[in-house]
């Protein structure tokens, strides 16, 4: 893709300056304008990308690239008879076909005659792109799948687009390039990552202050005044598609309010400094240019404040040369500037933990925190903040994914696997996933806030909570107790021993909130996509026999020396004793003998205490040590209490 500042001719030079300073132990690299994401690209191979920008289309394209190790398999289009949609869209004939929101506004068959593509390519981009959108809407492809294909359109646009390469304007004539078919590719260069990356489209500066303690920051701001979002407007409209209205000659939409302050001299300085006082990180390196709005040595002033003992290293790459009636002979140079922040403590880095949905209400795509979906249940001993450590970890291909003790399900639910069996014995937490998995999302959340209007429910009206929690226990419904966990003290699941719902009511704090909102339409939209079934199955009377050397199961059972709520034997449900335990290594030893692959996580310390039983079994399988702590859970407790750890016979 043609792109404006794109570091293509400078990834080596970036590699060079990084390597001066980096001791081997980084494991994450932010970047946090990525554009074309060549940077984040690059370098996936080696770390941890986490991409950002605040362009929706660079966000897509991350995502269908650096978010996939391997093309998606389009499984339930291969029901419907299309094999591979990208030849499917290549060789699809259209000429009955009218086209719609770009041919009308952006080719010759529009009242405006703008040229920025010909008619057929115009009706091929309005086909390729509503057909996609169908697609999903009709839980056709995953998210994966869905994002997949909107990158291959956005990277095919700029081959037959009649521009010089950004779209402020296009020409009067038509470029040779232009006058060819849109042809979409597969991408064969995806490749495995080590790490799961993580794609944001969000401001630098909201997304920096929520990022704490990160390896490596890679920046480069925009140079100049010239806004990306006039540049790029309409590869933004296309993966938006929200089809806003155009104007004057070169069709733009309305772009007052998204300006960049990166890009306009008044305002470029102060940005920068509050981007700065944002960071927390080990390494940060900027790119810059010395024909940029903010001056070599005031940039390098503005970053001093915030480098350890002020101390600033530049380095100076020629990469260009212009005439002007100055000086004809006026070298331009990319600057490299590093620093070390003051402050760092040098750790790994950690990710803010709270949905990002509603700084970027999208409903149609999911975003959520690390590019993982989050349960609409907060269960106690859920493992979503410990993901991005586990999922890595797991083996690629699996045909059958067994979640042996799914609770929340936050780790079957971002499991790529073909197939997803969800088990646990709370059946009720079952009922509402099954609910959840038959009905549409509108009307999921249409009967939620029905319930919410005939009770009253609110932050304070106690009263109404009651009224549904004793109805709920009279009459008990999937969908009811699911908005009573919305309303009850911590959001958390409690029934007595008769499997009465007993959690009180989470005064002037729990209420049905547009976070849970949108964490439950990306759950549901997830779920609606993958072939899944919950079962309510006692750990070792679940049928594991039709599993096949490809299947894979995760263990996540009560641990044996904390003390849970779900596993103190008061709850209606079995206590976890040492003969559970017991069982269960039995079990996944059977599994190993049978070659078939597994994972556990547990804890081989706590609190003082030392779970025996599991560090004399699991010396015969890998350990792997986690790096993380519950905050909101009955068995709290810190890094250094805690030893969390993953045991693979892999």
């Amino acid at each position: 893709m043609r792109f404006i500042g794109s570091k293509k001719n400078l990834l080596k030079n970036i590699d060079n300056v990084l390597k001066k300073y980096l001791d081997g132990s980084e494991k994450t690299l932010v970047d946090l304008f990525g554009g074309s994401n060549v940077v984040g690209e690059y370098f996936s191979n080696r770390y941890k990308i986490i991409s950002n920008d605040i362009m929706y289309f660079s966000y897509v394209m991350a995502r269908g690239s650096l978010g996939l190790s391997r093309i998606p398999e389009f499984l339930k289009l291969k029901k419907k008879g299309i094999g591979n949609p990208i030849d499917y869209f290549n060789t699809k004939e259209l000429i009955s076909y009218d086209g719609g929101y770009v041919t009308k506004n952006l080719s010759p068959a529009g009242n405006d005659n703008r040229m920025y593509f010909t008619i057929d390519n115009a009706k091929r981009i309005d086909y390729i792109r509503e057909t996609i959108e169908k697609w999903k809407s009709d839980n056709l492809l995953s998210d994966d799948e869905y994002f997949y294909l909107l990158n291959a359109l956005l990277q095919a646009i700029p081959f037959i687009s009649n521009t010089t390469g950004t779209y402020g304007a296009y020409l009067k004539d038509w470029d040779k390039r232009a006058l060819k078919q849109l042809f979409l590719e597969d991408n064969n260069n995806l490749k495995y990552h080590r790490y799961k990356n993580e794609e944001y489209n969000l401001d630098s500066i909201k997304l920096v202050e929520k990022l704490k303690n990160a390896d490596i920051i890679y920046i480069d701001p925009p140079y100049n005044t010239r806004q990306y979002t006039s540049n790029y407007h309409v590869l933004e409209n296309i993966a938006n598609w929200e089809k806003p209205k155009l104007k004057g000659v070169t069709g733009q939409p309305n772009l007052d309010n998204k300006k960049s302050d990166f890009a306009t001299k008044k305002n470029a300085k102060s940005a920068m400094k509050r981007l700065f006082s944002k960071i927390h990180a080990r390494h940060v390196l900027i790119s810059y240019s010395t024909d940029g709005i903010i001056d070599k040595r005031d940039f390098i002033d503005l970053i001093k404040p915030f480098a350890k003992d002020g101390k600033v290293d530049v380095y100076e790459i020629e990469y260009r040369k212009y005439k002007s009636k100055i000086n004809n002979d006026k070298a331009v140079y990319e600057l490299l500037m590093y620093y070390q922040p003051k402050n760092c403590n040098f750790e790994q880095l950690t990710l803010f933990e709270d949905s990002i949905s509603q700084n970027n209400a999208k409903q149609k795509e999911i975003i959520t925190t690390k590019g993982f979906i989050k349960s609409p249940l907060n269960y106690i001993g859920g493992k979503y903040k410990l993901l991005s450590q586990i999922l890595p970890l797991f083996p690629n291909n699996i045909s059958t994914f067994i979640d042996l003790f799914s609770g929340g399900a936050n780790v079957g639910i971002n499991v790529d696997a073909k197939r997803i069996v969800f088990n646990d014995i709370n059946t009720r937490i079952n009922e509402i996933f099954r609910y959840l998995q038959v009905h549409s999302s509108e009307e999921v959340l249409k009967n939620i806030y029905s319930l919410i209007d005939e009770y009253q429910l609110s932050k304070t009206n106690e009263i109404g909570f009651k009224a549904l929690r004793e109805s709920y226990n009279q009459n008990p419904n999937p969908l009811a107790l699911y908005v009573l966990v919305s309303y009850s003290f911590n959001y958390q699941f409690r029934f007595n021993n008769h499997m009465q719902y007993n959690n009180p009511f989470g005064k002037n704090r729990s209420h049905f909130s547009k976070y849970m909102r949108d964490n439950l339409i990306n759950f549901m939209n997830k779920l609606h996509s993958i072939d899944a079934i919950f079962t309510d199955k006692y750990f070792n009377e679940l049928d594991l026999k039709f599993l096949d050397k490809n299947s894979f199961v995760y263990v996540d059972p009560p641990y044996l020396i904390t003390t849970g709520s779900y596993n103190d034997g008061n709850r209606g449900f079995v206590n976890w004793t040492d003969k559970q335990e017991k069982e269960l290594y039995l079990l996944l030893d059977n599994l190993n003998d049978r070659n078939i692959r597994f994972a556990m996580s547990n804890v081989l310390t706590h609190k003082g205490k030392k779970n025996t039983l599991l560090i004399d079994w699991s010396k015969k399988y890998t350990i792997h040590h986690l790096n993380y702590n519950y905050k909101n859970s009955s068995h709290n407790t810190s890094k250094k209490e805690s030893d969390e750890v993953l045991i693979t016979n892999y």
